[in-house]
């Protein structure tokens, strides 16, 4: 029996490797890494899994590198006007801002092997640094380092990671808690400082 396209099926908007993407991300942010499948995101896209495959023919793994490519690049404007370090300094809060925001995504962003989801970000971040004076060489080590930081930071935010004696120097409120935004600010002035 030939089964009939239900009339949302009719007005849905045509299946892609974005959409796909999306509402995998929106699964990841609602629910978790851990609930994201093939089965699941078929249901959300109101499609049978095998659609997908489609679109993501290595499937689940394409899927993953496509999560991680989709919230990890995030160029910083290598064209805006003022210092480099103030251009550096707010690229990096909205990219925390930008891996906080999908922080189930952030397990992958850290330990999937995907250079490429980075080139373009770490691209953008030697470039700000070249128009600012900073040599070819410290450029890309800086650039790097700048990204580790961010990263590295927003993982341990996410796992409420304050045990390092950090938090007794940056802490605000009489309960003791960390105040994120203070450690990540004098962490970021720290590698900016360094650049030479």
């Amino acid at each position: 029996m030939v089964r009939q396209p239900s009339i949302n099926a009719q007005n849905r908007t045509p299946l892609s490797t974005e959409r796909i993407i999306e509402a995998a991300l929106h699964i990841v942010d609602g629910q978790g890494l851990g609930r994201l499948t093939m089965r699941r995101l078929g249901d959300a896209l109101e499609v049978e899994a095998m659609a997908i495959y489609h679109h993501l023919p290595r499937g689940k793994e394409q899927l993953l590198d496509g999560l991680v490519a989709h919230v990890a690049a995030a160029p910083a404007d290598a064209s805006a006007p003022g210092r480099w370090q103030d251009v550096l300094r707010a690229w990096a809060d909205g990219y925390r801002g930008r891996l906080l925001a999908h922080a189930g995504v952030l397990p992958l962003v850290v330990t999937r092997r995907n250079p490429a989801a980075l080139a373009a970000t770490l691209a953008s971040l030697r470039e700000v640094l070249r128009r600012g004076g900073v040599a070819e060489d410290a450029a890309a080590v800086a650039a790097h380092t700048l990204l580790g930081y961010v990263i590295g930071h927003a993982a341990l935010e996410v796992r409420g990671t304050a045990d390092d004696g950090a938090a007794a120097r940056i802490a605000s409120g009489e309960d003791g808690a960390v105040d994120w935004d203070a450690r990540f600010r004098a962490g970021l002035g720290v590698v900016l400082g360094g650049v030479r």
